[in-house]
């Protein structure tokens, strides 16, 4: 519910605040008097589009800000809270408009885009009235009206949770099989490359123990000749160092027996030998094992060429190369285990696409029960509205699917949509013998009107929208009509708050609240005042409307009459 608007510096307003409650507000005053510019003010307020055009002269900028009650569990607080916006404190709707174009909206404090303040306001307020922007002349919004009348909203909004549930698989079924596409080229090459690893068998470090062989292999009878040398000279010459050491030792031994002391050294020589004849035992195990099988060396190099090249194709160690086998041999897996997850994504996309046609065909069958009933119900209204003989019709289409589009868009070859099948239309002909027409191609502003009432009426225990404005309803009617088109208005402020602009005073005397807006002079500027008006004001109001600026005693008395009856 709008509970308060502050509007400053906004076309010929200066500084105006309003208050509103529930229930039938009127707006009336003089033409010209600034009460449309409240309206367009509003409609900023829900997401109109800003210009620099409609600040006052001779200041910067505008400001509009409005303050709205939030219900608890309603639509809007679950949209404020998606947005992070605490909707307990109510909602906050600041619009700064600049010279420059660069206008500002906040949101609660915060600063915010128009795509947030859209969705916000998309179900809080609407605007009724002669023209084109209201929401009724938009066809899109005439399935939602017929699904408001039918009570189908709760199979729509199944219809709408399993279409967004199916969108998002049928992207991904469409990822794992361009996917599986790209990698079934791949395969070939992934499968030769993990064969070409598998079948080289290499152990850890194996390139290091074979280019140590190589070298060996490579250097055998130089190895052979300084090994062979060496035990020679440590051995089996004669001199050798084992000869000379051993004779040492006994020259050590002897000398031991007049100096005790010397066993110590003695004792030494002796470890030196055993170590000596260990060295002996190792060389000649040595040059046992030493090759020169040339054999050998060609295995050898042709080895190591080949985990050479697998270093160079895989990686620049065996590391390396056994990582990137580990590598293909999970992309091979994923590859052989994409063919489940496309199986297991269509079995999904097949239960919930089998759930939505289902649903769609439900919808189809409860609208076409209601077309007929609103249709029957809106000539019933306008019937009241003294709109006698009008016809009205609620029009059921779908289109035809096109047979290149993704078979889960489709059903029974229609067009899939998140609201189902169909398309609805409002068709109308005001005058007997007229033929029917769209409801936006009507001519008349108090025909409108009265159509946007009686379907205003018709859905006030349905629709969700807690705030109408209707900006001169009371457009080409009068007498009889106003008087019926006013009792309506009361009768929809039962259920929602309704702000209207008026003239007529067979409607103002209906209203709860009545404000009356007036434009004044001070200091050579005009600017827009408004004040409530009490029981003597309002009677005066009323007769104002009634008789013109000359108001007599009998305007006045019929005023108070009108008041006193309603």
């Amino acid at each position: 519910m709008l509970c308060e608007i502050s509007i400053k510096n906004f076309a010929i307003i200066d500084d105006l605040r309003i208050r509103f409650s529930q229930g039938l507000t009127i707006l009336s005053g003089e033409t010209g008097a600034g009460k449309s510019i409240i309206i367009s003010a509003v409609n900023l307020i829900l997401g109109g589009r800003a210009t620099s055009r409609l600040i006052r002269d001779g200041t910067d900028m505008a400001e509009i800000e409005a303050e709205f009650a939030i219900a608890e569990a309603s639509q809007i607080e679950e949209i404020m809270q998606t947005h992070g916006y605490d909707p307990s404190g109510g909602l906050i709707i600041r619009r700064i408009i600049s010279r420059n174009d660069r206008h500002k909206i906040y949101i609660n404090g915060r600063l915010a885009t128009i795509q947030i303040l859209t969705a916000l306001t998309e179900n809080l307020a609407s605007i009724s009235g002669q023209h084109a922007h209201q929401g009724l002349l938009k066809e899109d919004q005439h399935l939602l009206v017929l699904d408001q009348f039918g009570s189908l909203m709760e199979q729509r909004e199944k219809m709408t949770a399993s279409f967004h549930e199916m969108m998002p698989l049928i992207r991904k079924l469409k990822a794992l099989c361009d996917d599986r596409s790209r990698r079934d080229d791949q395969r070939e090459l992934l499968e030769f490359q993990q064969k070409e690893i598998v079948d080289a068998d290499i152990h850890p470090d194996e390139d290091k123990t074979l280019n140590l062989e190589k070298s060996r292999l490579t250097n055998s009878a130089a190895l052979y000749q300084e090994v062979q040398g060496s035990i020679e000279t440590l051995y089996d010459s004669p001199g050798s160092v084992f000869e000379m050491l051993a004779d040492i030792r006994k020259r050590l031994d002897k000398a031991g027996q007049v100096d005790p002391g010397l066993n110590s050294s003695a004792d030494k020589i002796s470890g030196v030998l055993f170590n000596v004849e260990d060295i002996i035992d190792e060389l000649r195990n040595y040059l046992h094992h030493i090759h020169t099988d040339e054999s050998r060396l060609e295995a050898v190099e042709a080895r190591i060429d080949l985990l050479n090249r697998l270093k160079r194709k895989y990686g620049k160690s065996l590391e390396s190369v056994k990582n990137t086998l580990m590598s293909i041999t999970r992309e091979l897996s994923q590859i052989e285990n994409m063919g489940d997850k496309i199986a297991a994504t269509e079995t999904k996309l097949s239960e919930v696409h089998s759930r939505i046609k289902k649903l769609a065909v439900n919808l189809s069958q409860g609208r076409k029960k209601a077309s007929n009933a609103l249709a029957k119900r809106v000539e019933a209204e306008l019937d009241d509205l003294k709109m006698p003989g009008t016809q009205f019709k609620v029009t059921l289409q779908s289109i035809p699917a096109d047979p290149h589009m993704d078979a889960c868009l489709t059903a029974d070859g229609k067009l899939l949509s998140d609201t189902g099948f169909d398309q609805a239309r409002f068709l109308i002909a005001p005058n007997v013998g007229e033929a029917l027409k769209p409801l936006a191609n009507i001519a008349s502003g108090g025909e409108l009107s009265r159509v946007v009432l009686a379907v205003k009426a018709i859905l006030a225990k349905t629709e969700s929208i807690e705030t109408i404005v209707f900006d001169e309803v009371d457009a080409g009617i009068g007498g009889g009509v106003a008087e019926v088109v006013g009792k309506k208005l009361a009768s929809l402020g039962r259920f929602h708050q309704v702000i209207c602009i008026t003239h007529l005073a067979q409607i103002a005397k209906f209203g709860h609240h009545h404000y009356k807006i007036s434009k004044s002079v001070s200091k050579g500027r005009t600017k827009t005042e408004i004040a409530p008006l009490k029981k003597k004001r309002r009677i005066e109001e009323i007769a104002r409307l009634l008789g013109g600026e000359e108001i007599t005693r009998a305007t006045l008395g019929h005023a108070r009459e009108m008041l006193e009856k309603k």
